[in-house]
């Protein structure tokens, strides 16, 4: 289940959803900074065309003020601020007037609560003039201070202490501008729903030749090494195609060739194998008088003869377990399997071998029925306690028990375990290695080199697994494991 819903995770996230939001956020960033530009301008555009209509408009309007020091308030100075209110572009203006600590208005509230202190200030310092935007209550106003001055020479003024200050509602600009910003919003949302068609069709022009990468390269690794990919166009895409089928040529070429080799170093140890069977034979039955005779012999003679039979029925050995690769090779092994008690046929290969001393300690419960091909089975449990025996160290144990796997199925479980040095470290991984040898310097053994070899074929032959590993104690341990009934078989 874990692996399933990584592969969705993979697919939800996979190469095609990456490029087409790839595509995307390229469109939103880009539809968002068109829009974001152009709102800031209109924005700007709209602000500063009525900031600067009323600015001007309002200077106009005190310049054109007569006055006479000191001034006096009243309704004639209400009158004149209502009469330059009324006339207020591009909106009507409320319009207050400030002469030491007189305040007058053309609205209702003699003192307005938008005017900042920072534009009285600048207001008073700057004869021209000075105005601000002020947010008030959620409401945008426009409020400019102009000081009523009096020209003295040609560029010469004179402050008279009189300041006018006109507040202006923006709400227009301001719906002007939440205008801008809907229509910029709706504006981009429909590019980005077209910009999805073309990412789409980039995604797939983009995918279709690593979509054929992909089953080429599954299709390879199944065995098909004749997979081509059509190339099209000349772009990267293209060269990466082109590569690939140079690649698979040229791996199809050398699996060929090397299939070729093996098949023919196949041959030729079944050739040889087969080839010196029938005078081993004959050398095997003349060694077995030799031995007889030898008693009577000088002992030079004798030594020799015995050396001609030991080495005979070792070259005997080593041609059997030779013709026994050459079938796991061409997998012309086969099972003849039968329903049998596990400790019983342990006990009757031990017998058979005459390991029945102290050398050799069992721990093989009764009742463990399993179905299993007799001959083999042998053979890996002599194979695994004569090496025991050889390269280990006495005495050697052969203990037999079941357990269950996690998928429920029960496995029979075979170990033998010696009371040698054990093995080393960088010959672990090699143990099963044919005619492999821990020792370099050991030209000669007493057995083929073959016979893990053969023990690890036979077991995976029914359908299980041996390892090697070392015990705390120092020993070798073999365990083999195998199912008590292989599928396909009856119970």
């Amino acid at each position: 289940m874990n692996g399933s819903a990584g592969r969705r995770r993979i697919a939800a996230f996979g190469l095609r959803t990456r490029l087409v939001l790839a595509f995307l956020l390229v469109a939103v960033v880009s539809a968002g900074t068109t829009a974001a530009l152009t709102f800031r301008e209109a924005r700007n555009a709209v602000l500063e065309t009525a900031q600067d209509t009323a600015v001007a408009s309002f200077r106009e309007q005190v310049q054109q003020l007569g006055f006479s020091l000191p001034v006096e308030g009243g309704p004639s100075l209400q009158s004149v601020l209502r009469d330059i209110a009324g006339r207020g572009k591009p909106h009507p203006w409320v319009v207050f007037a400030e002469y030491g600590s007189m305040r007058v208005s053309s609205g209702t509230s003699p003192a307005s609560t938008v005017i900042t202190p920072e534009l009285r200030r600048a207001a008073h310092r700057q004869p021209n003039g000075s105005f601000e935007r002020v947010v008030k209550d959620g409401v945008p106003y426009l409020t400019i201070g102009m000081p009523a001055v009096f020209k003295i020479g040609v560029n010469g003024v004179l402050p008279s202490g009189l300041v006018l200050f006109a507040v202006m509602r923006m709400s227009d600009e301001q719906a002007n501008v939440e205008a801008l910003l809907t229509a910029a919003r709706d504006g981009a949302l429909p590019g980005l729903a077209i910009a999805l068609v073309p990412a789409l069709l980039s995604a797939r022009s983009v995918l279709r030749p690593v979509r054929e990468l992909r089953k080429a390269a599954g299709n390879m690794g199944s065995g098909r090494l004749d997979t081509r990919i059509q190339v099209r166009g000349s772009d990267e895409l293209a060269d990466l195609a082109r590569t690939f089928n140079e690649s698979a040529a040229e791996l199809e070429h050398s699996v060929h060739e090397l299939r070729q080799a093996e098949a023919r170093a196949r041959r030729f140890a079944s050739d040889v194998s087969h080839e010196l069977r029938t005078p081993l034979a004959g050398m095997l039955a003349v060694t077995e008088l030799l031995d007889e005779d030898a008693g009577r012999l000088d002992p030079d003679t004798a030594r020799a003869v015995r050396l001609i039979s030991t080495e005979t029925v070792k070259l005997a050995v080593l041609v059997e377990d030779l013709m026994e690769i050459s079938r796991f090779d061409a997998r012309a092994a086969e099972l003849n399997t039968d329903d049998v008690d596990a400790a019983e046929t342990i006990r009757k290969t031990l017998e058979s071998r005459h390991w029945t001393d102290d050398r050799i300690r069992t721990d093989l419960p009764d009742g463990i029925r399993v179905r299993l091909d007799p001959r083999r089975f042998d053979i890996v449990v002599a194979n695994l306690v004569g090496n025991a025996l050889r390269h280990g160290g006495a005495p050697v144990t052969v203990r037999l028990r079941t357990q269950v796997r996690t998928d429920g199925g029960h496995m029979l479980v075979t170990e033998v375990e010696d009371s040698g040095p054990g093995i080393r470290d960088d010959v672990l991984p090699h143990i099963f290695d044919r005619f492999y040898k821990a020792d370099a310097a050991r030209t000669r053994s007493a057995g083929s080199g073959l016979g893990l070899a053969i023990t690890q074929e036979n077991v995976r032959l029914h359908g299980g697994t041996v390892r090697a590993a070392n015990t705390p104690g120092g020993g070798a341990l073999f365990t083999v494991e195998m199912p008590l009934y292989p599928r396909g078989t009856a119970r």
